[in-house]
């Protein structure tokens, strides 16, 4: 497939947590992050989180987390690869969807670690990279080229939002449109 589809996505969100986030040169990842969430709610597209060492990193931000619907399931975990989580592969193959929306926080090791994994378990990975965030500008951009060469569609925010409506047609346009003014 060459564009994303609502009934066959689902986001995987990894790590946007305080001290993560607080390292950051700037926020924007927050506001696209919630962005993302709010829309995939809005279009009932599931959302998986993912929690790195919540004890040491805190919690994901209120920014995002207050968008999250009732049901959204966190893992917390100590792996790089999300997937080697106990739990989070089951959890994604549960919902039978074949593409990933991937984004979050570290870009050059949790991101790219899941994203690989993903690809070897044989899913279309789509990264939207204005909600990806490295501390570091060079690794964020070598995470990004390698998760390219290894068969990733790199995104954004409103690429993922237009294709998943497809329409202005779509009855959630203004709504998800909103979103983005």
């Amino acid at each position: 497939m060459n564009k994303l589809s609502p009934q066959d996505s689902l986001v995987l969100m990894i790590d946007i947590q305080e001290k993560l986030v607080g390292m950051l040169e700037k926020n924007i990842i927050v506001e696209k992050a919630s962005k993302l969430v709010k829309a995939a709610n809005i279009l009932k597209i599931p959302v998986i989180v993912t929690e790195q060492y919540p004890k040491g990193l805190g919690a994901t931000v209120p920014e995002v987390s207050q968008n999250l619907a009732e049901n959204t399931e966190t893992f917390e975990k100590v792996t790089f690869s999300a997937l080697d989580t106990e739990g989070v592969l089951e959890k994604i193959k549960s919902y039978g969807k074949k593409q990933i929306v991937l984004f979050g926080i570290e870009t050059h090791i949790c991101v790219h670690q899941t994203c690989a994994a993903l690809l070897e378990q044989g899913y279309e990975v789509y990264i939207i990279k204005d909600a990806c965030a490295s501390r570091n500008k060079y690794e964020f951009k070598q995470g990004i080229e390698i998760m390219r060469q290894n068969g990733a569609k790199i995104s954004c925010l409103e690429i993922a939002l237009f294709e998943w409506l497809g329409s202005a047609k779509h009855p959630n346009f203004k709504e998800v449109q909103a979103l983005i003014k």
